[in-house]
């Protein structure tokens, strides 16, 4: 493989990344309140990787679109920490999201392996 291919990977790989950060924002809050560090943690076990940067405008049109919300905690070490939950709204879209996730699966196993794969 040439420099170029392995950078268009890489690019390609970066952006089905970032089309999925919001999604998997919304399923990691469905399981429990959780802190920006907590997430990014998550994140990275996943091998999702992010960065703060990256992670905080997006929990923030989150937010602003009524799918989280936030509330303050006393943290046992250091200031205050900012719990971010999902609302009624996010569970909501989080149940479509799944619906569209599972469609483009098959969709894409239909187009990489052919239609007789469907049925697995």
């Amino acid at each position: 493989m040439t420099v170029e291919s392995l950078k268009n990977v890489d690019n390609v790989k970066a952006q089905m990344r970032k089309g999925i950060l919001e999604y998997c924002i919304l399923s990691i809050l469905s399981r429990g309140d959780s802190y920006a560090p907590q997430i990014i943690s998550e994140l990275k076990e996943a091998d999702m990787i992010v960065v703060e940067g990256t992670l905080y405008p997006l929990l923030t049109r989150q937010k602003n679109q009524g799918l989280l919300s936030y509330r303050w905690e006393e943290s046992p070490q250091g200031p205050p920490r900012k719990y971010y939950m999902i609302t009624d709204r996010g569970r909501e879209v989080l149940d479509e999201l799944d619906g569209v996730w599972n469609e483009m699966v098959a969709q894409i196993r239909v187009i990489r392996y052919g239609k007789q794969i469907q049925e697995l």
